[in-house]
């Protein structure tokens, strides 16, 4: 039965798009009615395309999952190479991490409530081969902020990590409210300059 979401596909896409497409299909449905309660087959019916279709790309829910971890454990180390290459400017510490937050389209977003909702699964998939590529990729990040630190005191670098987390604690502060993306995004902007402004005192 078709839902107001449903996408048909039209014309066509490469490889990429598609499982572009499947993820975030998928991370909708997971998101509105439940991980376990969603099955391939919504999934394909949502995409207009048939079961073996999707088999093609991912074979099972638990596929499209890690594929959306490792998507972000990517961008985590591009963002850390991009860092490595800055000239060291005393804007830069604060450059950097807003870059991060304002990353965060509303799929992102999904994707944390996602997590949120769902520890026990987020950490079950990335405690396989691989390992936590977001995990390690964003306490790259961290450590190599750390190092344009003026005084990399413990409570500074505390600082800083509350700084980078201010998305995840924005987006938890929303859920109960049904807070905008947008809102959401410009609030942990605020805080995670607030918690900058502590540093540079």
């Amino acid at each position: 039965m078709a839902t107001p979401h449903r996408t048909r596909t039209a014309g066509r896409r490469d490889g990429a798009e598609t499982k572009a497409l499947v993820r975030r299909t998928a991370l909708r449905l997971f998101t509105e009615q439940g991980y376990e309660a969603t099955s391939l087959r919504q999934i394909a019916d949502e995409l207009g395309i048939n079961k073996a279709s999707l088999y093609y790309y991912f074979d099972g829910k638990e596929a499209i999952l890690r594929s959306l971890f490792d998507e972000r454990g990517t961008e985590a180390e591009r963002l850390v190479g991009w860092l490595r290459e800055q000239p060291r400017t005393p804007e830069l510490l604060a450059t950097a991490v807003l870059r991060w937050v304002d990353s965060f389209t509303a799929e992102k977003l999904q994707g944390l409530r996602f997590m949120s909702a769902n520890p026990l699964l987020a950490r079950t998939l990335t405690g396989g081969p691989g390992g936590n590529r977001v995990g390690a990729g964003l306490n790259d990040f961290v450590d190599e902020l750390t190092t344009l630190l003026p005084d990399p005191s413990p409570q500074n670098v505390l600082l800083l990590r509350m700084a980078v987390l201010s998305i995840n604690a924005a987006v938890q502060a929303a859920a109960p409210t049904g807070t905008g993306d947008e809102v959401v995004v410009a609030v942990a902007r605020r805080a995670a300059r607030a918690a900058l402004g502590e540093i540079t005192k």
